[in-house]
This record gives C-alpha cells, structure tokens and sequence, in this order.
C-alpha cells in the first residue's frame, strides 16, 4: 500500500469517526430530553415542541404509558383528535387504570363526533369515578349522538335534575325520551322547559310529539297551533298540524295546513303525499295522482305515497302501472302485509294465480308472524 493511499485511508476513518461522534451525540440528545422539559413546553404553550418532546420521551421510553397520555394531552391541545386517540390507547394498552385516560380517549372521539367509539371509554370513566359529571354528561349525549336513546335517558336523567337551569341538557333528554318513547319522561322535561322558555316554537311543537305519543291528540293539535303561533315560519310546523288532523280523519282542516306548509315551502314532499293521501280517500284519483307523483319526485322514501299510487292505479285498472310503486313500498318496508295484498290482487286480475298466491302467502306469514308476537308477549307476562 502506498503512502498516499494509506493518508488518504486515515482521512476516510477520521470523516467515519467524526459521523459516528455526532451521532452518538445527537443519539445522547435525544435520551437526554427529560420529562420536565416536555411539561415546561407544554405549559408556555409550545404545543409543537412539547409533542417532538413527549414523542422522544416515548421513543426511549417504548413502555411509559404516562408519557403517551401526557403526549395524546398535548395532541388534543392542538386538536389532533385522531393521533390524540391512537396514542391514548396506546397509553391505556401499557396501563388500563392509569387515571384520566379513558375520560381524555372519550372526549377525543366525542370530539370528532364518533360517538359510538366515544361510549365505551366513558363507561371505563364513569366507573372509575362514579361522581363524574362531565363523564356522565359526555356518555349521554354520546348515546343520544349514536342513536341509543334509552340509555342516553339513563345517563342524562341524573345530571339534568341536578342542573335545572341548563335548557340544552333538558331539551336533550326531552329529544331522548321522545325518541326512545318513553312519553311519561318526554312530558316531564316538555314542560319544564316550557316553564322556562314558554316562547320556544321548538318545545311546543316536541311537547305536542309526545302528547300524541300518549294518544292525547287534541291537546297535541293545541301545542302546535301554539307554535305556529309563536313562529309562523318554525319548520314543518303546518304538516305536524296537519298530519294530527289527518290522524283524527279530520281532512278538511288537514288541507288546510298541508296547504299552509307548502305556502312556505313549495317541495314539502310529505305534505304533497298527504294531500294525495286526502284527495285519494275523497275520490279524485287525477288530483291524488299529481300530489303523490309531487311526493315522489322530492323523495323517493315515503312510503305511503308508492301504496297510495299503486292503489289509485289499481283503482283505475292500471294494473302493471301499479306493480312498480308497490314493489317499492315493498323495499322501503318488507313487514308490512298491504303491499303484499294488493301485489296479490294485481296478479290475481291480470291471471297471474301463482304470483298472487305467493303474495297472498305472504300476507298470511305477516299476519301470523304479529301474532305470534303478540303471544310470546304475552307468555313471557308473569301470571298471579
């Protein structure tokens, strides 16, 4: 080897010994950041260096499940709600009972609005800590969030009777125990809130819901004139009234405010399908048609518009016509039997017999399957 190329060899490992010395020292670095620095970060509000922090401390620290709590903290401060979840459970997978966690993995879905992915943490929460408030009051409206009305009753109920003032908190159990027909529930918290804003359209028109829930339909027309009253304009107000005029077969005064909401809101398709529902008991099948074909073009899930249509065709012998609207009453609702009859009836006129007797099957299916219902019921009613 010659001279020149053993210099040139030394300088090749001094430059690798140099590279090597740096890293070292970067890797020193970096296992010398320090949980105190992290936290003084954090409360300067250096959120960005304060998570390069904490994520270092994880890093040299794989098994610290304080470190990836403080790190999903600090996440949240910036409102990185999905990394702030991921490193939450990461935390809760090194220690489940490290406090705090499941409230903070919570609130981190909540605040994305998975309220399904939000309830079991806040279960964990609230069992830690049965005094929690804000566990209980987050795990209830994640239920009402996630449609499970009945619980989000269980979890609200408590906390709003002990905050009467909060208007929102009891407009949302009053919403759940309408919606999980718990009507009793639904009266209650109707009118407290009426005590206390007896101007809402809104609390008068849910109060009449529940009132017609409970059967109590003239008391449930009442509420909502009351708030057609207070705020003309209030959505869907004129066909909540007429729908409850409709139910009490009083047609007239149902036009009337069907009329009333498309004065205001010309695609109301739910009050086109009434108004066809109306003109088609009262004889005037052209009329009916155009309401329901209305109805339809605005929405295509209403179902009693495609029965209605398939019945007026019927009517006027239009049977094939007639078969694809109560095919589509069919889709939208498979459990009920008049489609089905009137499917049958259809293939019975047009001399279709096995088609008309499978749907006529069918029909007999439906009726015995609610009977049957009907009797488990009452089998499972404890005798005295």
């Amino acid at each position: 080897m010659g001279f020149r190329h053993l210099v040139s060899s030394m300088k090749h490992w001094k430059f690798l010994l140099v590279i090597l010395a740096l890293c070292s020292s970067k890797l020193a670095l970096a296992q010398s950041v320090d949980p105190a620095d992290a936290q003084r970060l954090e409360q300067q509000g250096k959120l960005a260096e304060a998570a390069q922090a904490w994520r270092a401390i994880t890093r040299q620290n794989p098994n610290d499940a304080a470190a990836f709590a403080s790190l999903g903290a600090v996440l949240s401060k910036q409102q990185k709600y999905a990394e702030a979840a991921s490193v939450y459970r990461q935390a809760l997978a090194f220690d489940p009972k490290l406090p705090g966690v499941q409230l903070n993995l919570g609130l981190a879905e909540f605040k994305q609005g998975h309220f399904n992915e939000a309830i079991a943490p806040l279960k964990a929460a609230l069992a830690s800590q049965p005094s929690s408030t804000q566990s209980r009051t987050l795990l209830g409206i994640s239920c009402y969030g996630a449609k499970k009305f009945a619980e989000a009753v269980k979890y609200l109920a408590p906390v709003a009777k002990a905050d009467p003032d909060n208007t929102e908190l009891h407009q949302t159990l009053a919403q759940s125990c309408l919606s999980a027909k718990q009507y009793d529930c639904a009266l209650e918290e109707f009118r407290h809130i009426l005590q206390k804003a007896p101007d809402s359209a809104a609390a008068h028109i849910l109060m009449g819901e529940a009132l017609d829930g409970v059967h109590r339909t003239p008391e449930a027309i009442t509420e909502f004139e009351a708030a057609a009253k207070i705020s003309p304009r209030e959505p869907n107000v004129y066909f909540g009234l007429g729908y409850l005029h409709w139910k009490s077969n009083q047609y007239d005064e149902a036009v009337r405010e069907f009329q009333n909401q498309l004065s205001i809101d010309p695609g109301n398709a739910q009050a086109l399908a009434y108004l066809g529902d109306i003109e088609m008991r009262k004889n005037n099948p052209e009329k009916a048609l155009s309401y329901l074909h209305q109805a339809v073009q605005a929405r295509n899930d209403l179902r009693i518009a495609y029965i209605d249509m398939g019945a007026v065709l019927v009517r006027q012998k239009q049977y094939k016509e007639a078969i694809a609207p109560l095919k589509r009453a069919l889709e939208l609702d498979p459990t009920q039997p008049d489609a089905h009859y009137r499917l049958g009836r259809i293939y019975q006129a047009i001399g279709n017999r096995a088609a008309a007797q499978q749907e006529f099957k069918k029909v007999q299916q439906l009726h015995q399957n609610a009977d049957e219902d009907f009797a488990s019921k009452m089998a499972a009613s404890p005798t005295k």
